[in-house]
């Protein structure tokens, strides 16, 4: 999957569990700040981004998120390294 896939799944699910805007959201926009996204929703979105890539994601990768374009890599990085 490449990366604008992945963004474009993300922003989905974003617009989709959150009810964001869609235009509200850019790779820069900050989780917590930009997207007033807490750490309740947070979880919610591993939740689903685990089912949807059907990988288990260690809760030690979303520490140090805090874009969406942080997210896109990190999932990019877990479907990479698990397919080699």
């Amino acid at each position: 999957m490449q990366k604008l896939e992945i963004y474009q799944q993300i922003t989905d699910l974003l617009v989709k569990l959150f009810e964001l805007d869609a235009s509200d959201i850019t790779p820069e926009s900050r989780l917590y700040e930009d997207l007033d996204l807490d750490s309740i929703d947070a979880v919610d979105l591993v939740v689903h981004l685990q089912k949807t890539t059907g990988r288990k994601i260690k809760p030690e990768m979303f520490k140090s998120v805090k874009t969406v374009q942080d997210v896109v890599d990190a999932i990019d990085e877990l479907l990479n390294s698990e397919q080699q």
